[in-house]
């Protein structure tokens, strides 16, 4: 099973990135996301080598965004898609036995990528995000639990991460609604004691 929380990274240079997942991971986030926009495939790569070895050393997951050729180049254990990236199927094929999460926005996504069989999906933004361009109709809490209702009702259990702009004031009333996890970027990045953040979130995630 994987864990409740996602750490997603971000920063304006590679050594940014690695510099904010090691701190994630440090602060005992086990589950990353390598997310790395209008970069070439050979920056990508290099990175992608370079978090996996810090995600072994943690022994933490890793997910790579969008790149199925990354994710297979660094053997990470993920390969997250957004809906107009690599079919589901053709990632399936490419990445045996790995996991391949994919991007919802609405009831209608997660009807397809529960139909496409993904191990995860990624549901939101929960409010408005600077880290993510073209950004999606926000959902709100009652978004969550809208579809989480009609999910139920249609005995649809992909495991549904909540994610876009979530504070940690949020996280307990997000997780009633019966989403598995949360996926956060800045609210970890930003903070200036990510251990006792992680732990606190951690409590939350596992014990609302």
């Amino acid at each position: 099973m994987l864990p409740k929380l996602q750490y997603i990274s971000q920063g304006s240079t590679r050594v940014m990135h690695l510099t904010h997942i090691e701190s994630a991971l440090d602060a005992g986030v086990r589950l990353i996301q390598l997310r790395l926009k209008n970069s070439s495939d050979e920056l990508y790569l290099d990175l992608a080598h370079r978090t996996k070895t810090l995600c072994n050393a943690y022994d933490a997951r890793l997910i790579i965004n969008d790149h199925a050729g990354v994710a297979q180049s660094c053997n990470s254990d993920a390969l997250h898609l957004g809906l107009t990236d690599m079919s589901v199927p053709e990632a399936k094929k490419r990445l045996p036995g790995k996991l391949i999460g994919g991007t919802a926005n609405t009831f209608e996504h997660v009807k397809q990528r529960c139909a496409e069989q993904v191990d995860y999906i990624g549901l939101g933004p929960y409010r408005f995000t600077s880290t993510k361009e073209k950004l999606s109709p926000i959902l709100g809490l009652e978004g969550y639990q809208s579809i989480i209702h009609q999910m139920k009702a249609e005995n649809l259990h992909t495991p549904v991460y909540a994610i876009g702009g979530i504070e940690l004031k949020d996280i307990a009333s997000i997780i009633n609604t019966g989403v598995y996890g949360i996926a956060v970027s800045g609210l970890i990045t930003q903070s200036d004691q990510k251990e006792t953040l992680v732990k606190e979130i951690n409590h939350i995630l596992y014990h609302a």
